[in-house]
């Protein structure tokens, strides 16, 4: 059966790219918790309209990514954006894709509540496949306080 309601957690990211992969690595901490019902965590990568199908299927979404929104790298923000332009700017080239493909979720009748994660980090790093301590306490603090919120909600 299809009743349960189900929010979807979706990390975006390159995890090539230091901290700009943050937001697949927050998903992937989540995942070695235990969450409540209804909760399916997925590794969005760097985007694109493959996901448009799991955002539909879902009834909240909670997007966690990096960004270059003027914060000092390592604040983690809870925002409720309404459409892609209320987005803060996020990085690399999955940027355009990540906009687009909310522009047609709304589109398309996307009424669910969406929340947004974002995590500044400092867009001049080098290349890695591992966080920064940065990253790695701002990840940490964005899982604490997801797990909060979802299991505020059950």
């Amino acid at each position: 059966m299809q009743n349960a309601e189900k929010t979807l957690v979706l990390g975006l990211g390159n995890v090539l790219m230091g901290d700009e992969g943050i937001g697949v690595h927050v998903v992937r901490a989540l995942e070695q918790h235990k969450l409540p019902a209804g909760v399916e965590c997925l590794d969005g990568g760097t985007g694109g309209f493959i996901l448009l199908e799991p955002l539909q299927s879902a009834n909240r979404i909670v997007l966690v990514d990096a960004a270059n929104d003027g914060n000092p790298p390592g604040t983690v923000t809870r925002t409720t954006p309404r459409f892609s332009s209320d987005y803060p700017p996020t990085l690399t080239a999955h940027d355009i894709g990540v906009k687009d493909l909310l522009d047609v979720f709304y589109m398309q009748g996307g009424e669910r509540e969406v929340v947004l994660y974002a995590i500044a980090i400092d867009p001049q790093q080098p290349i890695s496949m591992s966080l920064s301590a940065v990253g790695t306490k701002a990840a940490a603090e964005a899982v604490e306080r997801i797990l909060a919120e979802l299991r505020a909600s059950e």
